[in-house]
């Protein structure tokens, strides 16, 4: 099987007797069994802890395995997790249905072992495609780094989740400076190793739960989730001083390099967009250059946090 974790898989069944026997059948396949015994349950667990594959009874009481398929394919958060239906009745319309709403597979209880398996499996491995995939598509090919479209749909995200549990968010953007003197001067196959230098140190200095991301070029942002403007504060003179300390950058060009920073932080309203966020920080890192670079700047933005 094509994966470099544990793969969950969620069994949504309201037969007591059905997670044991998926459990026995599964067990050669290495994976984590996940159960819930109705739909509802098992939309909570889907949303929470996605799965990365879900077994969906059809006929369940209260809910239909289809009513969730249906809810299921309407999320955002759980709509590429892929379903097979579960079915005690090998009906060609149920077929057809369970695939009209995105099933993308079904089998007939009571299951061959070794069908079952095989049908798992194969879910499993085109899960685990599409994932390393997605994951390609958001990082930076040359600092490993997120790349520009990761953050923007990740800074909607925090917002998002700051505005609902009324949180701060933080962002800095930062810019190496005089770079392109750097690509001048040395050429760019140095450049391109201060870029990579630059983000090793950017990602040792910030906090596990920060989201680091070069922004394009010599232009960098880390987004701080749960993060005040005193602790963003804190953070970006951090990376200031890890940059001027890295003795690595002396090894590459011959000289030390700098940073300029900007930094900006809300807690979210219904008017808060990602844009007014990166706008209030450029302003930031622009007058960081203005005063002479190799600094940090703030924003002082309405509803953001004071530095103390």
């Amino acid at each position: 099987m094509i994966m470099s974790r544990r793969q969950k898989v969620l069994v949504i069944d309201d037969s007591q007797q059905m997670h044991p026997l998926i459990q026995v059948r599964l067990r050669g396949l290495g994976v984590e069994l996940i159960s819930a015994y109705d739909g509802q349950t098992g939309l909570k667990i889907a949303t929470e802890e996605p799965p990365d594959l879900i077994l969906l009874d059809v006929n369940m009481p209260g809910m239909s395995g289809f009513e969730v398929c249906q809810v299921l394919k309407e999320s955002s958060q759980t709509h590429d997790i892929p379903v097979i239906f579960l079915t005690g009745a090998d009906e060609s319309v149920n077929k057809v249905k369970g695939f009209d709403l995105g099933a993308v597979d079904y089998v007939t209880k009571p299951f061959d072992p070794a069908e079952l398996c095989a049908r798992v499996r194969a879910a499993l491995n085109t899960k685990a495609l599409m994932d390393l995939l997605t994951t390609q598509g958001q990082i930076d090919g040359l600092t490993g780094l997120h790349n520009r479209r990761y953050f923007d749909e990740r800074l909607g995200q925090e917002l998002a989740a700051g505005h609902r549990y009324e949180r701060p968010v933080g962002l800095l953007m930062i810019d190496l400076d005089h770079f392109k003197s750097i690509n001048d001067t040395f050429g760019h196959p140095k450049g391109d190793q201060v870029l990579r230098k630059f983000a090793d140190v950017l990602t040792q200095t910030c906090r596990a739960t920060d989201v680091t991301c070069r922004y394009g070029g010599e232009e960098f942002a880390v987004i701080l989730p749960a993060s005040t403007l005193e602790l963003s504060h804190q953070c970006g003179v951090r990376v200031l001083d890890a940059i001027r300390k890295c003795p690595d950058f002396v090894d590459i060009i011959g000289r030390p390099v700098t940073a300029s920073i900007g930094v900006a932080c809300a807690v979210p309203s219904d008017r808060m967009t990602p844009a007014v966020l990166v706008e209030a920080a450029d302003k930031a890192l622009y007058a960081a250059k203005v005063a002479g670079r190799d600094r940090i700047a703030a924003a002082e933005l309405a509803h953001s946090q004071t530095v103390v």
